[in-house]
């Protein structure tokens, strides 16, 4: 956003009224406003509150492609930022905007940074969070890689299959759960065992609404289905919470054939060589394949 004259003028008077505010929006839409002023701020829609506690390190920017970065601070409190939710990850990724204001004068204010939270580490009841500007996506690869499995997301715009066709989502109502990572849940619709395997448990409600996690093992049982994810996820769940379930894919050709009936979107490339070919050595009577020529 470009400065704005009044803004320059304001600057230029000598005594200022600056403050600084920040937004938060996280992935599910939830969305907060903080500033270091002492009273709440208003403007673009959205009311910056005071009194949260969070603070903001001087920002290091730069001219040219370097990485933009800083670090904001604050206090755990439940009306802003809480332990809970930074411990199931809900503001990993959450995009940041940070302005200068003229607090008598809300129009008269500019944008200092954009970009999204980094790395969050909380203790003493305070938390630390890397604040990543817009040109920490050019330290992300790029491009293509060429394999054997497939690269696509099952379900993703690469991969194109409607995953809420009948049979491959399911709901479902957590009837027990051990060790935070095995679940009994009720009746589904009944695929066979494993089918699930590999796919996305998500949780609709409770604690751990919103948090997603892959599944390990699936199997059929006389309640509905048994599901283990690999890793425990970073909120309770408990009996009642309702989660949705999706098929899995390993990325195979053959399940990408026989399972989705998929093939034509398959993005990986089974045919090509491996490394055991650039060890081999030419033998007559055989092909490339391994297989003889021989008449």
């Amino acid at each position: 956003m470009a400065v704005s004259e009044a803004l320059l003028d304001h600057l230029a008077g000598g005594i200022t009224t600056l403050a600084r505010c920040w937004q938060l929006t996280r992935r599910d839409g939830w969305s907060r406003g903080f500033t270091d002023h002492d009273g709440d701020l208003l403007f673009d829609g959205a009311t910056y509150v005071a009194n949260t506690g969070l603070t903001a390190r001087a920002l290091m920017q730069t001219t040219g492609l370097s990485i933009d970065n800083s670090e904001a601070l604050g206090a755990l409190t439940d009306v802003s930022v809480t332990e809970a939710d930074i411990r199931a990850g809900r503001f990993d990724g959450a995009e940041v905007q940070v302005w200068l204001v003229n607090w008598a004068e809300v129009s008269e204010r500019m944008m200092l940074f954009r970009g999204h939270l980094g790395e969050i580490t909380r203790a003493g009841g305070a938390f630390r969070a890397e604040l990543l500007g817009l040109a920490e996506t050019l330290n992300q690869p790029q491009g293509r890689v060429y394999q054997k499995s497939c690269s696509a997301v099952l379900g993703d715009g690469k991969c194109r299959f409607d995953l809420d066709q009948l049979g491959f989502t399911d709901e479902a109502e957590v009837l027990a759960v051990e060790y935070g990572t095995k679940l009994s849940l009720s009746g589904t619709q009944d695929p066979p065992d494993r089918w699930f395997e590999r796919g996305m448990l998500t949780v609709l409600t409770g604690a751990a609404a919103g948090l997603t996690g892959v599944i390990k093992n699936d199997r059929r049982s006389s309640a509905g289905r048994d599901v283990a994810l690999w890793q425990e996820l970073r909120a309770d769940i408990a009996p009642g919470d309702r989660v949705r379930i999706r098929a899995g894919c390993d990325k195979q050709p053959g399940t990408c054939e026989d399972k989705f009936g998929n093939m034509l979107n398959f993005r990986g490339f089974p045919t090509i060589p491996g490394e055991d070919r650039l060890l081999s050595v030419p033998v007559r009577g055989t092909t490339t394949d391994n297989t003889s020529d021989a008449k």
